[in-house]
């Protein structure tokens, strides 16, 4: 029997499961590891390898046959990490090696298990439960983990299990990253292994300054609230610091100007020494630290100042093999972001750097962008920059030696795919994914002066003269993430919508990433302005282009998140252009958002009010006078339920009609399978009733 698209959508995780990812290259070359589901629509993830010589596929560690505990047995660290990391599967959802790759370690139900690569064998280590982000010395000796918001650490052979450090209080942690780090830098680690395995680089983290926020369950009043520590803006942020902790006993602080740079960005060894990223908080400026592992002291190696915001990409810092630093530069007069190496741009003007992803003696493997809908997979030599993808998709890769693994997806193809490109030949890695019952018809547009990019869905089998179609606009439209990008797959969901009788609009307006520092800073200090007037900009050409299909005297908005606040915004400041919306996860109120994310875009709270009371969704529910639905995990400790119900309280001081759907039990991230399919099928009979 076949399912509806909803279903098969939530199933899937989002077509998600069965696609490889999380890619190692062996030193040597010899065999490539990843991580894959069984199926399509199979949750728990597995460990493989992949012959680079043949092709052949292994699958190293199945947690259905090592008979272990079920997710519900996850520890808290685990949990909050896979929410900050947006993991939707289960299972062995992270490993980490040693420097030859002869060993994985990995967890499951909070136990630590070891898998030798070579011969296939995994064994459990008696460490103490329950084990978080388990990461094994470079040579391979024994093993650091987290337990007890400690670091300790275990033999490989599963003696001497001890502690490194002892918590100074129940609100200090060693070796686990901050909220702000996990949710806002994407550094999901809080300690890192000297290259000789002899010392650890580990966060301490004290959370005691940090404000204590509590989230319930109202659908089970019996259950008590849990208390998190949550930095909204303006508010005390965790105070971070870095320690030098000796295998054999001994402790050595790092030194840096920690009042004036809070944030620590990343960290790492390589054969050059251990550096360090700081920020301010403010974030104007980040400082690149040399650190003496004896001493503690630090040496500046680079002060990079903006006076916006100093952007943190990922994958820098790192050194060529000569030392040299690589770093990233913001050409103005180009518009983009350029990699440099000791301090002289490598890659052109006009190439739009992402990330940069591995530096290999003097090469350099990194994302960028020549068409913000297209990130493609770029090597730097010394003679120059070759691009190693090809098509309209988006690509990311590692490379190790002459091996390169390539992954991506394209928008002339339905799944993902990739491929290990070695001297053994080209081997595809097999995708267990399944494919979408919905093949989109996807048109990409450029929308006025600022050329937006914009994509446009019709019903299938839609023609000019069957009569003008209500419009839904799509959005995210904000910064770290965007929608319009040459991937079929992205589009699936947009023509469901569109197939049951709407032409759906998305666009990428000034704020998303893609279109350089001076796109994304355009929304410093306003979201409001820029944000809404390019939503509006790029329904007005969609209409032009297809004046048959799009009703403008029926316009609709849904988001999440960031998208749910403009979508909430645009029904509010906009009703002659917005008859209906839909935010979910709204950010109603931004004092309510957390200081990393937020100060970055409208300043302190305390310095710059004027911008929190311009962006507040609270300020305006007086003027609601359109349907608008709110929806919100009550389990959201991302945008906590707080910003719905305080948006709902007014409106309903306000005498504004309107609609909440609350969901017990469900996170920012809306996993369970029965929420993500009727949370589509309530969305589209909302908006049929009220369009």
């Amino acid at each position: 029997m076949s399912i509806s698209y909803p279903r098969q959508s939530a199933r899937t995780r989002r077509f998600t499961l069965g696609v490889p990812r999380s890619f190692q290259i062996a030193p040597d070359g010899s065999f490539v590891i990843f991580l894959r589901t069984q199926g399509g629509d199979d949750p728990v993830t597995c460990l493989w390898t992949l012959d680079t010589a043949t092709g052949e596929e292994r699958l190293v560690a199945d947690p259905a046959a090592l008979n272990v505990p079920g997710e519900e047995n996850l520890p808290a660290e685990e949990r909050a990490r896979r929410e900050r990391a947006r993991e939707q599967a289960g299972g062995i959802v992270g490993y980490a090696t040693d420097r030859d790759a002869k060993q994985a370690v990995f967890t499951l139900g909070g136990q630590l298990y070891v898998a030798d690569l070579a011969s296939g064998q995994v064994r459990v280590l008696p460490a103490q439960t329950p084990v978080f982000d388990p990461r094994p010395d470079p040579a391979g000796r024994r093993v650091a983990y987290v337990s007890g918001r400690t670091l300790r650490v275990i033999e490989m052979d599963g003696t001497d299990d001890r502690a490194l450090v002892q918590p100074e209080s129940d609100q200090i942690s060693y070796g686990l990253a901050e909220f702000i780090a996990a949710e806002e830098m994407n550094r999901m680690r809080g300690y890192w292994w000297s290259p000789d395995g002899g010392t650890l680089l580990v966060a301490r983290v004290d959370e005691t300054p940090v404000h204590r926020w509590t989230i319930a369950d109202p659908a089970n009043p019996d259950r008590p609230a849990t208390e998190i520590a949550y930095p909204a803006a303006g508010t005390p942020n965790a105070i971070v610091g870095l320690v030098l902790l000796n295998v054999d006993g001994g402790r050595t602080g790092v030194a840096w100007d920690r009042g004036e740079f809070p944030y620590v960005v990343t960290a790492g060894w390589d054969r050059h020494g251990l550096l360090i990223v700081v920020q301010s908080r403010d974030q104007r400026s980040q400082r690149v630290l040399k650190v003496d592992p004896l001493g503690g002291e630090t040496t500046l190696l680079l002060n990079a100042h903006d006076p916006v915001w100093s952007e943190i990409v990922p994958g820098i810092p790192a050194r060529t093999g000569g030392g040299e630093l690589v770093w990233i530069a913001e050409d103005r007069e180009t518009g983009t972001r350029r990699i440099t190496v000791a301090g002289e741009p490598v890659t052109p003007g006009g190439l739009q750097v992402r990330a940069v992803l591995g530096v290999e003696g003097e090469e350099i493997l990194f994302t960028a962008s020549e068409e913000p809908t297209e990130i493609h997979l770029w090597l730097y030599r010394p003679d120059g920059p070759t691009r190693l993808t090809e098509g309209q998709g988006v690509f990311s890769g590692v490379r190790s030696g002459e091996v390169t693994v390539v992954a991506g997806a394209r928008l002339d193809a339905p799944g993902s795919e990739a491929e290990v490109r070695g001297p053994g030949g080209v081997h595809p890695v097999a995708s267990y994914a399944e494919t979408p019952s919905i093949t989109p018809k996807v048109e990409l547009l450029r929308a006025g002066d600022r050329e937006i990019r914009t994509a446009v869905l019709l019903p299938t089998g839609w023609e000019p003269g069957q009569g003008k179609l209500p419009v839904l606009m799509d959005p995210y439209g904000g910064p770290h993430a965007q929608r319009v990008l040459a991937v079929q797959r992205a589009y699936c969901e947009a023509q469901w919508l569109a197939d049951q009788g709407f032409a759906v609009v998305i666009a990428d307006g000034r704020g998303t990433p893609g279109r350089g520092p001076d796109w994304e800073r355009a929304v410093h200090g306003d979201f409001t302005g820029p944000v809404l007037e390019d939503q509006i900009t790029a329904l007005i050409e969609a209409a032009r282009q297809h004046p048959d299909a799009l009703d403008l005297d029926r316009v609709g908005i849904r988001g999440w998140s960031f998208g749910g606040w403009l979508a909430a915004l645009a029904v509010l400041a906009r009703p002659d252009v917005f008859h209906a919306g839909i935010a979910g996860a709204p950010v109603t109120d931004w004092r309510l958002y957390d200081t990393h994310y937020t100060e970055r875009y409208l300043g302190h709270p305390d310095e710059e009010p004027e911008n929190y009371a311009a962006n507040s969704l609270i300020e305006m529910a007086g003027k609601l006078t359109r349907p608008l639905m709110l929806i919100h995990g009550l389990a959201d400790d991302n945008v906590v339920a707080a910003h719905t119900l305080r948006l709902s309280s007014e409106l309903v001081a306000a005498g504004r009609p309107h609609t909440v759907l609350p969901l017990s039990g469900v996170t920012h991230m809306t996993p369970q399978e029965e929420v993500a399919e009727n949370l589509l099928l309530l969305q589209v009979d909302y908006l049929k009733k009220n369009l």
